[in-house]
């Protein structure tokens, strides 16, 4: 290489430089910038052990800074460049609608959160399913297009949480909290009321608005119904004398956001010092617990031998 070019490409290196101490506080930045959504990324991918102290969670963050310290300090010489594109893709995933600014922020608080306050969410094993007693009768009773559904589900959806779906972060959660209006309605209602002696009566949901009142099932079924009604995917669990609803709320990272949502904004004192329980299927997705014995989504199973499910999904 000629000495002219040598020059130019030492001209332009100093050009793209910070200068000392500088270049240093920029790389530390920077680095942190990088290693947050990216750890987060890998944290939500990866099996989560459940120790009591998260100290794969704290080697994983250490091993991550380390690798993109090594990186910017090999490529300090271009550190204006590095910055300009993290710039770039920061600013497109805001206009895309990918990964934010605000979306890391929303996910490590979330993250941080669920792991000093919530570190062990029930994960109870499903047994070998058997058939759903009276499925087809069940079904015909979650009658969720019957317009008196619908209705009550619409006037829970803006009685209760009609104001927090609109604040930021929260958006992708719009669905899953209007389910919880739903949720808090039944719940604030519900007369439990056992069926006539030898007789397992199955009142439809539309029936059960009469009077909210009823024995476990029909209190699934409504809850089930009036899930449905507002766009959520919810399923019924069959234990030993009992039938409980459940609904969808997807993966890992969905589990932390819903999991901050519950305790710190939407059911405060009901969730306060309490833990989420749920359920994981075969494919990973969670389903919490919706029991009318809970106070708040995800409270305690009232029996855990799971015999049969019945979802919903059509």
């Amino acid at each position: 290489m000629s000495v002219v070019k040598k020059e130019f490409i030492k001209k332009y290196k100093e050009k793209l430089s910070l200068p000392k101490p500088w270049d240093t506080v920029v790389i530390f930045l920077l680095n942190i910038l990088l290693t947050i959504p990216i750890f987060i990324i890998v944290h939500q991918n990866l099996v989560n052990p459940n120790w009591q102290f998260p100290i794969d969670r704290i080697l994983l963050f250490i091993v991550i800074l380390i690798c993109f310290q090594l990186i910017l300090r090999a490529l300090k010489t271009i550190i204006v460049i590095c910055i300009f594109v993290y710039i770039i893709i920061v600013f497109l995933g805001t206009i895309f609608g990918e990964y934010s600014f605000y979306r890391v922020y929303d996910d490590y608080r979330s993250m941080m959160y669920t792991m000093g306050e919530n570190p062990y969410p029930q994960d109870i094993i499903v047994s070998k399913l058997l058939p759903f007693p009276n499925k087809n009768k069940v079904i015909r009773s979650i009658d969720y297009s019957n317009p008196k559904v619908r209705n009550f589900a619409l006037s829970a959806t803006t009685k209760y949480f009609s104001d927090i779906k609109k604040i930021k972060g929260y958006q992708n959660y719009r669905t899953t909290i209007q389910c919880f209006a739903v949720f808090k309605e039944i719940k604030s209602r519900w007369n439990y009321v056992n069926d006539p002696q030898g007789n397992n009566y199955i009142a439809s949901a539309s029936e059960s608005l009469q009077h909210f009142s009823g024995d476990c099932d029909d209190h699934a079924i409504l809850m089930a119904a009036g899930i449905k009604a507002v766009g959520g995917i919810p399923r019924l669990i069959h234990t030993n004398d009992h039938i409980y609803p459940e609904m969808l709320i997807g993966t890992n990272r969905d589990l932390q956001n819903i999991n901050f949502l519950i305790k710190k904004v939407l059911f405060v004192e009901e969730s306060k010092g309490k833990q989420l329980h749920y359920h994981i299927d075969e494919r990973g997705q969670i389903w919490l617990n919706l029991d009318y014995t809970a106070n708040y989504p995800g409270g305690k199973f009232m029996s855990e031998e799971i015999l049969g499910e019945l979802t919903l999904n059509d």
